[in-house]
């Protein structure tokens, strides 16, 4: 029986393995293991920075995860809670776990309060597209833009 828990420094390794694999999948890059590791270790250890739950399998194995941050309103004088990263391992999934991890978030945020549950799609991964909507998530109004400083 699959479960999901809050992660912590032990589940680094896999934590750092599954971005790996989802940044290839997603958008074909490779992030540098070393940077992944400074980043994920920073927010297992400051849950201010994000919070990282690993779905694990009945030997506590890790074979997925999620990440979520939370983003200050003015408007709304709340909290949006994005999805940062989210990742199973291919021979897991199509059985409904991506649910579980978006649920284990969605209860979290709605404990503490937050607004609403946002996600970053690709716009050229219409797999992941399609499996978010599946669970319901829909097309935002906003669109996103970005600035680069290099």
């Amino acid at each position: 029986m699959m479960e999901v828990r809050k992660a912590d420094l032990s589940d680094l390794p896999d934590l750092i393995e599954f971005t790996v694999e989802e940044a290839r999948e997603a958008e074909n890059v490779t992030k540098i293991p070393e940077t992944l590791e400074r980043g994920i270790s920073a927010a297992l250890h400051d849950s201010s920075i994000a919070t990282y739950w690993v779905l694990v399998d009945e030997n506590d194995c890790p074979c997925g995860n999620v990440s979520a941050v939370k983003e200050w309103s003015d408007w709304n004088a709340g909290y949006y809670w994005w999805i940062q990263s989210m990742y199973i391992k291919p021979e897991y999934r199509g059985q409904g776990l991506m649910g579980k991890l978006i649920n284990v978030v969605e209860d979290e945020m709605r404990r503490k309060g937050g607004l609403e549950l946002r996600i970053y799609v690709h716009k050229s991964n219409a797999i992941a597209k399609r499996a978010y909507e599946k669970i319901g998530f829909n097309d935002s109004d906003y669109k996103m833009m970005s600035l680069s400083v290099n």
